[in-house]
């Protein structure tokens, strides 16, 4: 099990940073994949230079937008479904990161006062 439940006491200060530095670990992976999808897929549809690729691939992660213009169909369809993936990684990504902290706030909110670390 990865959190404590409701009636088990709050994890101490450094349970709590390994299971973090492991929640951010697996943040990393998923941000790694998702530019390697990108640069991969722009290197191969859109016949990109593979830092052209990681660089678009980068720029629509962050929802900042593509770079170069798509030149063929296959380009626009990769570009249109890659973009609708980094929405989806992007919200991902940040729940993983924050759900050991949002779940240590919300166990303490149902702890009783002296069982607080």
């Amino acid at each position: 099990m990865a959190f404590e439940r409701k009636n088990q006491p709050l994890a101490s200060k450094r349970t709590y940073f390994y299971r973090q530095m492991r929640y951010a670990v697996y943040a990393f992976g998923i941000i790694v994949i998702s530019l390697g999808i990108g640069t991969l897929g722009y290197h191969y549809y859109d016949e990109l230079s593979v830092l052209d690729g990681f660089y678009n691939a980068s720029m629509i992660l962050t929802g900042m937008g593509p770079v170069n213009p798509m030149v063929g169909p296959a380009a626009k369809i990769f570009s249109s479904l890659y973009a609708i993936f980094s929405g989806v990684a992007f919200l991902t990504t940040i729940s993983i990161l924050l759900s050991p902290a949002v779940h240590r706030f919300l166990h303490q909110l149902h702890l009783d006062e002296k069982d607080w670390q």
